[in-house]
Parts: C-alpha cells; structure tokens; sequence
C-alpha cells in the first residue's frame, strides 16, 4: 500500500503547482485548432458525417501541430498531434473511396432518395439490396402483363419506379399501382418462404413502366443475413397491402350513395337497417387484398376508370 501510495503521490505532486499564469494569449494558429476541433465534433453519422468529422478534425491536429513546432517547439507534443493528423488523413481517404464506390444508376439513385433515405437506411445497406436485384430496372411496355390471373407463378418481388400498371380480375378494374409501390406484395405476403403459388388478379401495364424485381428465394436468403433487412421489408410490403386495401375502399359503395369503410365493418349496417348483416372480415383474406368482396347486397359494383 506505501509503494502505490508513493506511486499516486508521485504521479499528483511530482511538477508544482502553477503559481504564476501567462500574461499573453497563444497564438492564433492554437485558437484555429480549437475553433476546429469544437465543430468537428458536431459532424452527424453516416458516410458524409464521417468525412466531415474527419476532415475538421485531421485539420485541427495538422493546425496543432504547427502550433507545437513554432511557438512551443515542443517534439512530443508535435508527435503526437502529427500523428493524429495522419490518422485523421487516412481515415478520410477510406470513407472517400467507400462513398466512391457506393455508387448507383440514376433510377437507383432515385429510389434511395424517395424511398429509402427518409427510413434513415444507410448507403452500404441499400448496395446490398440492389445487389440482391442485381441492380437491374426491368421495363414493362404498354399492354404487356406483368401477371395474368390464374397463370403466372408468385416467384418474385416488384417495386414499380416509374409507370402504372391496371389491376384487374377477372376483366374487371379494382385499382391502379403508382410508382414506389410493390407490384405484388399481397401475393408475396400470403404465401410462406416454402409454398408456392399463382396469381389471382391479371397486372397490365396502363404506361410503359419500369420496375426493380428480387427473385424470392435470393431475397429470402437476403433475409435470413441481415434481419434488419427482413424487417425493413416487412415495414415496406405491410404499408403497401394497406395502401392496396383502401385503395379497394374507396371504390365499394353501399346503397344511397353510403360508403363501405373497412376500418368501420359495421357502421353501414346502422345507417342502414335494410342491408342485412354481413361479416366482411371473411372477404378480406390474409394476402388477397385486391379481391373484390362478394355476398354484400346493395352493393354497387366497382367503376372503371
């Protein structure tokens, strides 16, 4: 205990304490070096978070240095702020080639910015997602099915960039698909990694479109690295189903002009006493969002637009 009693009191009281202060200031290039160092750290995350922390810093112990060299002519205190310039440096210059090589085709591009960058979703996480579709946009000319009802098998996974596509079944319209919306998420959603299916809704294209498609079993396997991924997805596909599901709403109307709510099944029954009671939930399947809800009286039958 004496020995590292010792020890602290040699390491607190080996230099005297200061008992007279320095009249003048250190020079400026001291001030500039703190000045960047306090801005520095108020760099965010992210690759351009990283370069700006590292360029602001890198010039602050570049600043230090010079200041130990000059005015306080100090080597250890040179060293080590030199050095801690040259970490700076080649820190900056990885992140740089990183960013330079994180680089996408302009309709790529665009995707990250409307889609995936307001979700916070960083650039190497969104390579990993084009690089499962092998950064592939596939066009869809006017006319041409994407799916027809009963015959295409489920074995994909569409994000519209850029068009409309016709949802109809069994010739008749249910809604349209805009661009930044899944092509047939309801039809991946019903069914488990294992099972296999067809569609049951035809998907024509109204313009000539332009879509990003992952194979399901590469995407799955996508899924099973990087859970957060899966989980991404999952956010993605189920606001998408939903947007699908009111989409149906808004074109179902019950006698007198009432419309069906799916948020409220019930409701029409109250304004309507006459329409006898039925449970629409049994029509709203799991994965069939798009199918047209049949047994209810009074119903009016969906508009083409």
């Amino acid at each position: 205990m004496g020995e590292n009693a010792s020890f602290w009191e040699s390491l607190i009281y080996a230099h005297p304490t200061c008992t007279t202060w320095k009249q003048e200031a250190e020079g400026s290039i001291y001030h500039l070096a703190s000045i960047l160092f306090v801005v520095g750290f108020m760099g965010g995350s992210g690759f351009f978070g990283l370069l700006y922390v590292f360029s602001l810093l890198g010039l602050g112990f570049l600043c230090s240095s010079v200041w130990a060299w000059l005015d306080v002519c100090a080597a250890d205190i040179f060293s080590w702020n030199f050095i801690l310039f040259v970490i700076c440096f080649v820190q900056f210059i990885y992140v740089t080639y990183q960013v330079r090589s994180v680089s996408f085709d302009r309709e790529f591009q665009e995707l990250y910015s409307a889609l995936f960058q307001p979700l916070g979703i960083s650039l190497t996480v969104y390579r990993k997602i084009v690089s499962c579709c092998d950064a592939e946009v596939v066009t869809l000319e006017k006319e041409h099915c994407y799916a027809m009802q009963g015959k295409t098998p489920i074995d994909k996974l569409s994000l519209l960039v850029s068009g409309r596509v016709r949802v109809t079944v069994d010739g008749e319209f249910l809604h349209y698909i805009f661009p930044l919306q899944f092509l047939d998420s309801p039809e991946w959603d019903s069914l488990r990694p294992t099972e296999e299916g067809i569609f049951q809704v035809t998907l024509t294209a109204e313009t000539d479109c332009r879509y990003v498609a992952w194979r399901r079993k590469k995407l799955y396997l996508l899924f099973a690295k990087h859970r957060f991924i899966s989980r991404l997805f999952s956010i993605l596909i189920g606001s998408d189903i939903a947007e699908k599901l009111y989409a149906l709403n808004d074109r179902v109307h019950v006698g007198k002009g009432f419309r069906y709510d799916i948020r409220l099944p019930n409701f029409y029954h109250v304004s309507l006493p006459e329409t006898p009671r039925v449970q629409p939930s049994h029509h709203l399947q799991r994965g069939s969002p798009r199918r047209k809800p049949t047994g209810v009286t009074n119903c009016g039958s969906f508009s083409t637009q």
